[in-house]
């Protein structure tokens, strides 16, 4: 994702950019890819591309999760650093993120911190902006997102 992208769900039809009350509050997560506003090009090509939006009250964000949250939307890399399996799962009554291949489990609310499971670092986080009451990129991810090659 770049500087001034838009995020379109995943599964639309057609690529519309996203909205904070598009993203329901207290989850479930919506999977998302960016997409340039001028071209109208999704950036589809990599699955590294691939970011889990997840709507909180704002009241509990943590630290720069706050800072990089818009309108209580947090958004994360989809990819689980463990192992780089996709991040699908989400505890509602706990509202965590579960990596489902080997149970990692992310705070969103704390800079998707790892709370238990295999995985040594928590997932990159995507700084959020609304620019005309859309969903945008404010700064690309703040670590590497996957697997960290060995």
């Amino acid at each position: 994702p770049k500087e001034g992208d838009v995020l379109v769900a995943i599964d639309a039809e057609k690529p519309v950019a996203l909205e904070a009350k598009d993203i329901p509050v207290g989850g479930p997560p919506v999977l998302a890819w960016p997409m340039d506003p001028a071209s109208n090009t999704v950036r589809r090509d990599s699955r590294l591309n691939k970011v889990l939006l997840v709507h909180l009250d704002p009241s509990t964000l943590v630290g720069s999760t706050q800072e990089r949250a818009a309108e209580g939307v947090v958004a994360y890399s989809a990819i689980c650093p463990h192992a780089g399996c996709e991040v699908n799962g989400w505890l509602a009554d706990q509202q965590i993120l579960e990596c489902s291949c080997h149970y990692s489990h992310y705070n969103p609310r704390e800079a998707a911190a790892v709370m238990d499971g295999p995985a040594t670092r928590s997932l990159a986080a995507l700084p959020l902006k609304i620019v005309e009451g859309k969903l945008t990129v404010a700064k690309p991810f703040t670590g590497r997102v996957g697997i960290v090659p060995t």
